[in-house]
């Protein structure tokens, strides 16, 4: 199905993630295929080897190529990785679909969970392709570190034992460590999640509430997560890993993380309707908050954070009284 080693990966989308996951495999000597749907963004990635408008100083490897056509993106690929926000893995695929080998290892970075249907990125990679060999590789990875290779470590999952190590290979460097783990539904749960949380921390900061209630926030967060997680199926361990309180702790204390960033916005006042219009890249955790209230729902599991940002998100709910609801609950025993 897959071999023990690669040499040529496309990487759909021209963001973030999709350039430093191109710049991370090529310096790794791999042929890389970047492919975006945008044509501008393409030429200036051609023309100047940086992508100014996602990732401004990263020079690209030589063995980067650009392109907007599928086809010639997919041509020798060994590996794709899928590099699009959640909500728009399904359209890129169906666009892509007659040009993807249904033997070729699809591994996805994004991190959410898709309006409607509630499904997983890896799931809608499957319910859009039909049985395919897929991962997703998570955990705390501020692109903009990454493209200054500074220490991180990942983690890579899959139901496939070889395709996770596959993966693992392909992307570990002296600065870059990869764990594998077997928990697919954990770790992917986990990474969109937490964007949620974020929204909330972020908050915090705005409010200027202080250390304490971000540390609050955060523990209280990572155990309504895990409460979820495990009425799913998932493995609790999981969630103490680098998929939850690792990608945790970096999205909600990151001053560039996106849903961090938002969440603080949103705390100093600015109004969810402006925050959006004014948007220059996707915020996850906002499309994924209606998706997991929605899951937790569907789950009889509570997620009282998770409500709570729903319902300023999506319900105008004033957020000085939404921490006040918080704080104010019924009072109980501490159960993770």
């Amino acid at each position: 199905m897959h071999g023990s080693m690669i040499e040529q990966v496309a990487i759909l989308g021209d963001g973030q993630m999709g350039t430093v996951c191109a710049a991370m495999l090529a310096d790794r000597g791999l042929h890389v295929r970047l492919w975006g749907r945008n044509e501008q963004n393409i030429q200036g990635l051609r023309e100047f080897r940086e992508n100014k408008k996602h990732l401004p100083g990263l020079r690209m490897p030589e063995r980067v190529s650009f392109t907007t056509d599928a086809a010639a993106a997919l041509m020798h690929a060994e590996m794709v990785v899928v590099a699009v926000p959640c909500q728009q893995i399904r359209p890129v695929l169906i666009r892509m679909a007659a040009h993807l080998k249904r033997d070729v290892p699809l591994v996805s970075v994004a991190k959410g969970i898709e309006n409607g249907t509630l499904l997983r990125p890896t799931q809608i990679i499957t319910d859009v392709m039909g049985p395919i060999p897929v991962a997703t590789l998570s955990g705390p990875s501020i692109a903009k570190e990454l493209a200054h290779c500074l220490p991180a470590t990942l983690v890579t999952a899959s139901d496939d034992d070889a395709l996770a190590v596959l993966v693992q290979q392909a992307f570990s460097s002296q600065w870059l460590r990869v764990y594998t783990n077997e928990d697919l539904l954990g770790v992917e749960l986990a990474g969109a999640t937490k964007n949620v949380i974020a929204i909330a921390a972020g908050i915090v900061d705005g409010l200027k509430a202080g250390d304490n209630a971000k540390a609050a926030l955060l523990t209280r967060g990572l155990a309504e997560i895990q409460r979820l997680g495990v009425a799913m199926g998932a493995k609790p361990d999981t969630f103490a890993g680098l998929a939850g309180l690792g990608d945790l702790v970096t999205t909600c204390i990151s001053p560039v993380g996106r849903n961090r960033s938002a969440g603080e916005r949103i705390g100093c006042g600015v109004p969810v309707k402006q925050l959006l219009e004014e948007a220059t890249s996707v915020i996850e955790g906002v499309p994924t908050t209606h998706s997991v209230n929605e899951l937790a729902l569907h789950n009889n599991v509570s997620m009282p954070i998770t409500h709570a940002i729903y319902g300023v998100l999506f319900e105008e709910r004033d957020v000085l009284q939404t921490i006040s609801d918080l704080m104010t609950r019924e009072l109980k025993p501490e159960h993770p």
